[in-house]
């Protein structure tokens, strides 16, 4: 396993972890661009684009991208986050030129009208369908909430108005301004030497734009709100919390990803054995999720709605334990060994490293191995769980609310 980077001139980023001994290649542009950048007015550009990315260009049409990836066994995708757009895709190492050549079509497509026009509907349409899932809409209006007049208070789907009147111009506006070389990075794992990577890149990525987008990192200062958002059909309360934790360039972000396995993880936690495991709630879960300049701890609880109030006092009970006790050896010891085997079962599959290598670039501009990862990891003890809870206890600040309740 070696690692490799370089920058072509243009300011495209290119990382590289290459490992001869496995079967497979998968490579991926992660793009520093997502539904905190842009304004009110073009909510869900960023989601929609990478929609759009899949159309083609003036040579391959919608039909041929994804012909082609097909018919060289790809395995590829897209997805739009808050921070981040990527775009990727997994083959044999045989494939990989034209893999990349596909993969470099999306990040300069035509962005027709037409094409435009049919896939706004297409959007229009999951909109609709997240609409009626509860769980996302607990989670738009907690993002929403908590970071109100934030950049990452927008929403990655935008909102039924702003894509109706989002136009194909605005959209070109926006890809012109984000889509620069230097704000992308080509990520590449698996089975390849990097010459090859180097001379596909300067084939297919030289003539991206060169140039940066400038991103504000404000400090997220959340004030105390609650809000419930009444669906009388509902059979069950879905209620997520958000509190202040560490962000992505943090050190603390290792014992937080820790805690929340300790905490709240779906199996084996304090939340699943004082909670789910009774019968008191279908889910009782805490997690830990890193931004740009932001983290947070944000639970999430599913249950009967006469056993909301009392199922929230039992997650408080078990925050205000850890906030002043810690945890306890055995607990750290297993949540250790949980983590290290996602970050190996993970690390064994290229399009598994592809994303850590990308994420750790995209944050952090820095390179760690699986090894490095372990021996993080595997260090992590009571102080750092002391240090994290000193300066992000586990606490709430925004509580949203979806199901049958007008109110707790």
């Amino acid at each position: 396993m070696q690692f490799y980077q370089h920058q072509l001139s243009n300011g495209l980023n290119i990382v590289a972890e290459l490992t001869p001994s496995v079967h497979s290649v998968a490579a991926g542009f992660f793009v520093r661009t997502g539904a905190r950048d842009e304004t009110d007015s073009v909510s869900g550009v960023s989601h929609f684009l990478e929609h759009m990315a899949f159309k083609g260009n003036d040579q391959y049409s919608a039909d041929d991208v994804n012909r082609i990836f097909d018919e060289v066994g790809a395995r590829y995708n897209a997805s739009t986050a808050e921070d981040v757009t990527t775009y990727y895709a997994a083959v044999l190492p045989e494939y990989l030129t034209t893999t990349m050549e596909m993969l470099s079509i999306l990040m300069q497509p035509s962005l027709r009208q037409e094409d435009f026009d049919i896939e706004k509907h297409v959007i229009l349409e999951e909109i609709g369908m997240y609409d009626d899932m509860p769980s996302f809409t607990a989670y738009d209006n907690v993002m929403a909430t908590h970071f109100s007049g934030h950049p990452l208070g927008q929403s990655i789907l935008g909102t039924n108005e702003s894509i109706t009147d989002l136009t194909a111009d605005q959209m070109r506006t926006y890809h012109k301004r984000q889509y620069h070389a230097a704000n992308i990075t080509l990520t590449v794992a698996g089975n390849t030497d990097f010459a090859s990577v180097l001379s596909l890149a300067e084939q297919y990525c030289g003539d991206i734009p060169s140039g940066i987008c400038a991103r504000e990192l404000p400090p997220v200062e959340p004030q105390q709100r609650s809000e419930f958002i009444v669906k009388a059909g509902s059979g069950h309360q879905n209620v997520m919390q958000m509190g202040l934790a560490p962000l992505a360039s943090d050190p603390l972000r290792f014992a937080a990803e820790l805690l929340a396995v300790i905490v709240g993880d779906d199996s084996g936690s304090r939340m699943f054995w004082d909670i789910v495991y009774p019968g008191h709630a279908d889910s009782a879960e805490l997690g830990y999720n890193e931004y740009d300049g932001a983290g947070t701890w944000m639970t999430y609880l599913s249950c009967n709605p006469e056993h909301t109030s009392e199922n929230l006092q039992r997650m408080q009970a078990i925050f205000d334990v850890v906030n002043s006790d810690g945890v306890t050896e055995e607990e750290l010891e297993q949540a250790r060994n949980k983590v290290a085997s996602r970050i190996v079962l993970r690390g064994e599959r290229p399009m598994g490293r592809l994303s850590s290598l990308g994420g750790n670039w995209l944050y952090r501009g820095e390179y760690s191995s699986v090894t490095n990862d372990l021996e993080i990891v595997r260090n992590i003890g009571a102080r750092q769980i002391w240090s994290l809870l000193q300066k992000y206890p586990l606490n709430v600040n925004t509580t949203i609310g979806v199901g049958p309740l007008e109110t707790l």
